[in-house]
């Protein structure tokens, strides 16, 4: 018996402010159900690490967000 695969979602994710950096919104693209996701921290679209919020998809509304997340999920 296959197992179904599902179709990858993008959710957003805050990243940790680190030093003089701002904490921003980044993609994280998902390949589980977002009922399996526990808080943990997740790999981005662009490679850093940052928590899923699963109450905000991506694209995401706010300001502060990952300029290199924004032009690889183009």
């Amino acid at each position: 018996m296959s197992t179904p695969t599902l179709a990858p979602t993008l959710v957003a994710a805050r990243s940790r402010a680190h030093g003089p950096t701002a904490a921003l919104w980044h993609a994280v693209e998902l390949h589980r159900p977002t009922a399996e996701i526990d808080g943990a921290c997740e790999l981005t679209v662009c490679g850093s690490l940052a928590r899923v919020t699963t109450d905000e998809q991506w694209p995401t509304t706010a300001r502060d967000t990952c300029p290199a997340c924004v032009v690889l999920t183009r």
